[in-house]
C-alpha cells in the first residue's frame, strides 16, 4: 500500500497543532550573556516560522506558543497550522526535521 493510498484518522482541513524543539543556549563557542540568547531565540523562532509560513502561507503568529527552559537551553514553538492534507503535513515535517537548529518536531 502506497502511502497515497493508506487511510488516516484525520479529517481535512483541521487544526493541527506541531511542536518544534531546539537547542538555543549554552552551544560550544557561542557567547554567553542575555543578549545572545535573546538573539539565539529570535533566530531559531524566525527559521522555524519562516518554513511553517512556507508550508501554510496562512499561519498567524500571534498563535505561536513559547516555552524556554529552565536554564534557557531549550526553545518549545507550537505552531497550530490549518492542515489541508497530509501530503502538506509530511513535508512541513520533513523541512522542519532537516533543519540544523531543530532537535525534534512533535
Amino acid at each position: 500500500m502506497s502511502a497515497s493510498e493508506q487511510t488516516t484518522l484525520i479529517e481535512y482541513p483541521c487544526d493541527f497543532p506541531i511542536k518544534i524543539i531546539g537547542r538555543v543556549g549554552s552551544l560550544p563557542g557561542s557567547l554567553s550573556g542575555a543578549a545572545s540568547l535573546e538573539h539565539g531565540r529570535q533566530e531559531f523562532t524566525q527559521a522555524v516560522l519562516m518554513i511553517v509560513k512556507c508550508h501554510a502561507p496562512d499561519y498567524d503568529e500571534a498563535n505561536l506558543e513559547v516555552r524556554i527552559s529552565k536554564k534557557n537551553t531549550y526553545l518549545s514553538l507550537t505552531c497550530t497550522i490549518r492542515a489541508v492534507s497530509r501530503e502538506q503535513l509530511d513535508a512541513l515535517y520533513r523541512e522542519l526535521c532537516d533543519h540544523p537548529s531543530v532537535l525534534m518536531v512533535l
